[in-house]
């Protein structure tokens, strides 16, 4: 089982990227999948995260309030992906983003069974 994000990279503030997360060995459907981020000096901060699409759960999406309304999760269950669209970027939205996937959405925690190697997000002008 292995999870891989990439599409990190520089951005100046005000622009955007989009993360993708792939599995390998697991069916991203059938998982709740976060992004956590950290930053040099923080705690690691739970960014997103979309829940499995078990038909209890469908469709449910978090937030945290930093990101709120410039960051967009999202799957592609043809490719087996989970993306996270971020616009309006901040200098600090700056920080390694993880994914990571579990049965539940881990709100506060970010305790998942499964993470990915993270990728670097810079923005900088």
């Amino acid at each position: 089982v292995q999870l891989q994000a990439s599409g990190g990279g520089l951005v100046q503030p005000g622009g955007s990227l989009r993360l993708s997360c792939e599995g390998s060995g697991l069916i991203l459907d059938d998982y709740a999948v976060g992004w956590v981020r950290q930053a040099p000096g923080k705690e690691r901060e739970g960014v997103s995260c979309i829940s499995s699409e078990d038909p209890n759960d469908e469709g449910v999406v978090y937030y945290a309030n930093s990101v709120k309304d410039r960051f967009t999760i999202s799957r592609d269950s043809a490719k087996n992906l989970v993306y996270l669209q971020m616009d309006s970027l901040k200098p600090e939205d700056a920080a390694v983003y993880f994914c990571a996937a579990d049965s539940f959405c881990s709100i506060g925690t970010n305790e998942y069974d499964y993470w990915g190697q993270g990728t670097q997000v810079t923005v900088s002008s």
